[in-house]
């Protein structure tokens, strides 16, 4: 069986959503852009790329990031799917977030992110920047 991409053009996998005239909330890409939403969430996925992590930890390490914003992007993360919140009982009650098998995966394409990025910023004069 020939690989789903012989005789397509590169990255247009052999999918009928790669046939629509606008976006559908169906969309693969959608749905992981939809995932990637917001400002500070590739960081916080970053983070939970590292290991699992208390609030406090997250705050530890995204000291710029708003308490709102955090738990916001949380909350977001875990109704796709991406994050797990683990709640044990007792006083205080201790929670972990940790990245669902579907989180993980997210680790090559915020990769594949950063490098698209980094090579476009080398190579377009007009891109800005990445601050320093």
């Amino acid at each position: 069986m020939a690989h789903r991409t012989v005789g397509h053009r590169p990255g247009l996998p052999d999918d009928p959503h790669t046939s629509v005239t606008a976006p559908t909330p169906a969309c693969p890409v959608e749905i992981t852009l939809a995932a990637l939403h917001g400002r500070w969430t590739t960081l916080v996925i970053r983070e939970l790329l590292r290991g699992d992590r208390s609030y406090s930890e997250l705050r530890a390490a995204l000291p710029a990031l708003s308490d709102k914003v955090l738990s916001d992007r949380l909350a977001h993360l875990a109704e796709a799917d991406v994050v797990h919140r683990d709640r044990r009982a007792g006083w205080p009650p201790r929670v972990r977030y940790a990245l669902t098998d579907q989180g993980r995966r997210l680790g090559p394409v915020l990769q594949a992110l950063w490098d698209w990025g980094a090579d476009a910023t080398v190579q377009e004069p007009g891109l800005r920047q990445p601050p320093p």
